[in-house]
């Protein structure tokens, strides 16, 4: 993470400023979030704060610029790491959970800005990840059927948005039972679920 200080080179200002957005998140509603707040929590005027960024706007482009870059990319070291398409489904699995875990500020962000009824550089973010991701989930599902690994009759598209809202789910749960409790405290079980449902032989 950026180091923190009152004297930053502009890059390094506009990366902590990120991560100081991350933070305020987990510790609240990140629709409530304002350039004030940010400002406060980083010992700066709104004004240094808008030498960096034109307006909120910017700052949450920002923001979901750089969940998109290491969440994909956290993805594709997972899934290229793994032996086979069905092991790389588990191992993007569990890598976006530890990454939730890690910042767990972000889903409140990516699903807020989603919900915003206007358009946004930053909503255009969110919806693009979303895409990308909803991709690389349907590749790794179609190879696995053609490895045989994954029945050829569950439907890719259907399979790839349970597998999305299973993480959702587990976000949900979690925020429900209380902000100590781990979004990864289930998340075994509930995959183990999912892998027996898409598994080739475990079809009726």
């Amino acid at each position: 993470m950026a180091k923190k200080g009152k004297y930053l080179p502009a890059e390094e200002r506009r990366a902590v400023i990120v991560e100081t957005v991350l933070t305020l998140a987990a510790e609240g509603n990140p629709s409530e979030i304002t350039t004030a707040a940010i400002a406060d929590r980083m010992g700066l005027t709104q004004g240094a704060l808008f030498r960096h960024f034109s307006n909120k706007d910017a700052i949450w482009e920002a923001v979901m610029t750089w969940v998109s870059e290491r969440l994909l990319e956290r993805v594709d070291h997972a899934s290229l790491s793994a032996l086979n398409p069905l092991e790389g489904l588990e191992a993007v699995f569990f890598s976006h959970i530890s990454f939730i875990d890690e910042y767990p500020g972000v889903p409140g962000i990516f699903f807020g800005e989603l919900q915003r009824s206007e358009d946004s550089p930053a909503r255009r973010q969110a919806k693009t990840l979303m895409e990308k991701y909803s991709g690389r989930i349907l590749r790794m599902l179609d190879a696995g059927k053609k490895a045989g690994l994954i029945d050829k009759k569950v439907e890719s598209r259907v399979a790839a948005g349970l597998f999305i809202g299973i993480i959702q789910g587990l976000v949900l749960q979690s925020r429900l039972s209380g902000a100590a409790v781990s979004v990864s405290r289930n998340a075994a079980g509930v995959f183990a679920l999912f892998r027996r449902g898409i598994e080739e032989g475990d079809q009726s």
